[in-house]
């Protein structure tokens, strides 16, 4: 049996996980096991839908909770994406799209066999899409990105020098996504209407950061908002924030919630019993090789 615990888990999951990490890296992990005949995926549901498809029809992958779930990942369902196609179909311009979807999403709502389609995690987004946009094609290439919008414009615009402009949002509730015809063929990012509930609380208030302690460093996610990433001093995945924080002087691990608040935030104890159990996985996750996303 291998354990993999999600980097979201709470400690008292993380002290029995033989590995820790993001999705992206405890996926990679349960392919490079082929000896486990069971490997249990302490995360949500697409998570261990991706660990399946990657490891041998001998492996069993179990969900611990099979109603764990991620919202993102929910808001992309197969019917959507197929109206989606059908409405790029009828605009002209299917042939010239490449779906790249994030790996936060279901199974069901990947594009269907001979669509040539792209996959992404927070890491490789940009070399995803770069990858998109060169697939041959008839007249300019265009990329469907789904379903986290945030990650997707924040890549476009910040990574490969796009402009806004260049982006349209498709929203899954209205007919035709909400868009004229003329701004689909304009586009050459179609982004999902979704994002990570969490992510999008972050707000660009960020700015009261910097008065308050101009020397503060800012990490963040790049599915938090286009106005938070462009304010950040560093954006890259979970992997990359952890070794970032590893990496800094003692005394500079701020929370920002309390930084907000006036607080201080770098006093950490652990109870020795936890430690005992979550040291093991945690050093395990350090001498696993790996790359994590540049700043």
């Amino acid at each position: 049996m291998f354990v993999l615990g999600h980097h979201d888990q709470r400690d008292e999951v993380i002290a029995f996980a033989d590995v820790t990490g993001d999705s992206f890296k405890l996926t990679k992990d349960a392919a490079a096991r082929p000896e486990a005949e069971y490997i249990v995926f302490c995360g949500v549901h697409f998570m261990a839908e991706s660990a399946n498809i990657l490891t041998a029809p001998s492996q069993k992958v179990i969900l611990p909770d099979l109603a764990a779930g991620c919202s993102m990942a929910d808001m992309a369902q197969l019917a959507q994406v197929e109206d989606a196609w059908e409405a790029l179909t009828d605009a002209g311009i299917a042939d010239r799209v490449i779906p790249v979807t994030y790996m936060n999403s279901s199974a069901t709502s990947r594009p269907s066999a001979g669509v040539t389609a792209g996959r992404c995690t927070s890491s490789n987004a940009e070399v995803a899409l770069e990858w998109a946009f060169e697939q041959p094609r008839t007249g300019d290439s265009k990329v469907l990105f789904l379903p986290d919008q945030h990650l997707g414009r924040d890549t476009a615009v910040l990574r490969l020098g796009m402009s806004l402009e260049d982006c349209v949002v498709w929203n899954p509730h209205l007919p035709n996504g909400g868009l004229p015809v003329e701004k689909l063929r304009a586009a050459r990012v179609i982004l999902w209407k979704v994002h990570c509930s969490v992510h999008g609380r972050f707000s660009a208030e960020v700015d009261d950061l910097r008065a308050a302690i101009p020397d503060v460093n800012i990490l963040v996610h790049p599915e938090c908002t286009h106005e938070v990433v462009t304010r950040a001093d560093y954006v890259g995945s979970t992997e990359f924030i952890i070794a970032a924080i590893e990496a800094a002087p003692p005394g500079s691990a701020w929370a920002m919630e309390n930084l907000v608040a006036g607080n201080v935030v770098n006093v950490i104890d652990v109870d020795p019993e936890t430690e005992e159990h979550a040291k093991v996985a945690l050093q395990r996750m350090l001498d696993l090789p790996g790359k994590v996303t540049r700043d």
